[in-house]
């Protein structure tokens, strides 16, 4: 992989000399993704699935052909198991409202791990307190993991929804998803997978998955902001109520009752985001060109280096696995005895981009015994003299508050 070929796709890396370090927040974007955006707004806008024009019939082509390119991404049976969401949050409400809250029942459990995004945990708080069913959590260890023992003990005969990150977007742990899903199964419940932190980095496979459902955005995978994908098992779909209800997701409507269009149309009320439809598809081209071994390669050199190098500030805090193997492109950690806020605002002033804060993950931060953390996301477009630039900016906020230290 020839990085310096690779930064010149990234006009904002080129534009602006910075390090980075916040894509696990939202990845920035190759012109190929910009570009695709705007030739779909200069030579075929219109709206899909609307009009029988010739303008409208290539805008509908684009749009269902992304479709097929994403559920040959992620080797979906039919392209029909594909939904187009706003994002990952989108997709997983659609999942607590029209799946949780037909199929829940008193006495039923639904099982996150402590270490979910808001956005993965609070939809099932609300669902559980509607139909009366039972919230339960697995815990992590000591290495920052989900331990066999917690899978084994809080997955149950009366669990029905396991829903679950693949990777934490605060720790950067992989979970074990084969053995969760594998567990879910065995006691009748459907699994939910949060893919949001996993497929920028990894291929995901969900026929080898075996997962009921997956999540996941766009934008943290070199797509626009505000498109998301929802798959689904095409059985599991087919029983499903949509919760949007609105144009082009229906079949008949009548004065007092309406049909349901079939798969995909049913869960995409309104028109759609075509153009982030559009630039999803050119950022899957884009991943698919330089392929996934070659990202994974990259990505484990640069965050073996990184984890190094920040192992050797001994007045930093580091929340990751010890395992490598384990871990991810994140890494959060804190200036024991400073605010996060402060330390991201310095680096900022070295030019270096990192999120500070509880990273939506609330609960997590309160089982952890912290508040916030500051978080250093990476992506292949990352280099060492990023890290580089992000341990010299740390080296220059402890100097400005050790003398408060002693």
């Amino acid at each position: 992989m020839d990085i310096n070929k690779i930064k010149k796709d990234f006009p904002i890396l080129e534009n602006r000399k910075i390090a980075y370090l916040d894509s696990g927040a939202t990845t920035q974007k190759p012109i190929q993704v910009i570009k695709a955006i705007e030739e779909y707004y200069q030579k075929y806008n219109a709206n899909p699935h609307r009009g029988a024009y010739s303008l409208s019939i290539e805008a509908t082509q684009a749009y269902e052909n992304t479709r097929e390119k994403i559920a040959n991404f992620i080797n979906a049976k039919n392209k029909e198991e594909i939904i187009f969401s706003k994002n990952a949050t989108e997709s997983l409400n659609l999942l607590a409202y029209s799946y949780g809250m037909q199929k829940l029942k008193k006495g039923d459990e639904v099982v996150l791990s402590i270490m979910e995004h808001h956005s993965n945990l609070v939809p099932w708080q609300k669902v559980c307190k509607i139909t009366e069913s039972k919230l339960n959590y697995m815990y992590i260890n000591e290495e920052f993991e989900i331990p066999d023992e917690e899978i084994e003990n809080k997955i149950t005969d009366n669990t029905k929804i396991v829903a679950i990150t693949h990777v934490s977007n605060v720790l950067g742990t992989i979970n074990n998803i084969k053995k969760i899903i594998k567990q879910a199964h065995k006691k009748g419940a459907i699994i939910i997978v949060d893919a949001s932190q996993s497929i920028p980095h990894m291929r995901i496979d969900v026929q080898d998955l075996d997962c009921d459902f997956l999540a996941f955005s766009g934008h943290k995978m070199l797509a626009p902001l505000g498109i998301g994908v929802l798959y689904g098992k095409k059985e599991l779909l087919n029983k499903m109520e949509p919760f949007l209800m609105g144009g082009d997701m229906i079949e008949f409507v009548y004065e007092q009752e309406t049909t349901f269009a079939p798969l995909p149309n049913k869960f995409e009320a309104g028109t759609q985001n075509v153009e982030g439809v559009i630039g999803l598809g050119a950022a899957i081209d884009y991943i698919e060109n330089i392929g996934y071994d070659k990202i994974e390669k990259k990505e484990k050199e640069l965050i073996s280096y990184a984890r190094q190098e920040l192992s050797k500030l001994d007045y930093l805090t580091l929340y990751l696995t010890p395992k490598e193997e384990n871990h991810s492109s994140v890494i959060s950690f804190n200036i024991k005895g400073v605010h996060p806020h402060d330390v991201a605002s310095i680096l900022d002033t070295e030019g270096v981009c990192v999120r500070s804060g509880n990273h939506c993950a609330q609960p997590l931060m309160r089982f952890l015994g912290i508040d916030s953390t500051c978080r250093a996301s990476f992506y292949f477009y990352n280099t060492k003299e990023d890290v580089d630039k992000l341990v010299s900016g740390l080296n220059k906020a402890y100097q400005i508050f050790e003398k408060y230290f002693k």
